[in-house]
C-alpha cells in the first residue's frame, strides 16, 4: 500500500513537472522518447516474466516466495491473478518505479531550466517507462479477465495496444 501511494504521488509530481517543462518545438522528441519508454517497459516485463518462469526455485528464501512463486502460480491457475485485489496485483511493480521517479523528481527540483531541457527527452522516457512498468501486472490481469472489463480496456486489447486475451 505504501509503495502504491508513494509511486502515485511521485507520478503526479513528475507529470506536472513534465508538463511544466514541455516545449512544443520538441514534441517529436518527447513522443519518440515516450514510445521508447513504453516499448522498454513491455520488453523488460517479458524478460522478467520469462526469468521468473525459468530460473530459481520457489524454495529460495525471500525471492522464491515473493517473486518466483507468483510467476509460476499463474501457469497452474491462469485466472488466479483475477482474484487478486488492486494492491496485491500492482504493489510490487509500483515499488520498482519509486527509485526512478525519485531520481526524476530530484532532477526537476535541483537542475536549471537549461539542464532540464538537455535531459528532457530522457526524463520523458524514464517517466513513461516507470508508469508502464507499474501497470504491467494490471494489463496482464486484464488479459486473463473474461467478463466485466471496461469497454476502453477491450478497445485497447482489440487494437493490441495492451495485451489482448486471445494473444496471451
Amino acid at each position: 500500500v505504501i509503495c502504491v501511494y508513494s509511486c502515485i504521488f511521485l507520478m503526479l509530481i513528475n507529470f506536472f513537472m513534465i508538463l511544466k517543462h514541455l516545449r512544443i518545438d520538441r514534441i517529436s522528441e518527447v513522443i519518440f522518447s515516450a514510445i521508447c519508454g513504453i516499448v522498454t517497459a513491455d520488453f523488460s516485463s517479458g524478460i522478467v516474466h520469462w526469468a521468473g518462469d525459468s530460473w530459481g526455485s520457489v524454495e529460495l528464501p525471500f525471492i522464491g516466495k515473493n517473486f518466483i512463486r507468483p510467476f509460476r502460480e499463474h501457469h497452474i491457475d491462469a485466472t488466479s491473478i483475477t482474484r487478486h485485489d488492486w494492491i496485491q496485483t500492482n504493489g510490487g511493480n509500483f515499488m520498482i518505479g519509486i527509485p526512478i521517479l525519485l531520481k526524476l523528481t530530484f532532477i526537476f527540483y535541483n537542475s536549471s531550466s537549461t539542464e532540464i531541457q538537455a535531459e528532457y527527452p530522457f526524463c520523458a522516457y524514464l517517466f513513461l517507462c516507470s508508469i508502464f512498468v507499474a501497470i504491467t501486472n494490471q494489463i496482464h490481469k486484464w488479459s486473463h479477465t473474461y467478463f466485466g472489463l471496461p469497454v476502453w480496456v477491450q478497445i485497447l486489447q482489440n487494437y493490441h495496444i495492451i495485451l489482448p486475451r486471445k494473444h496471451h
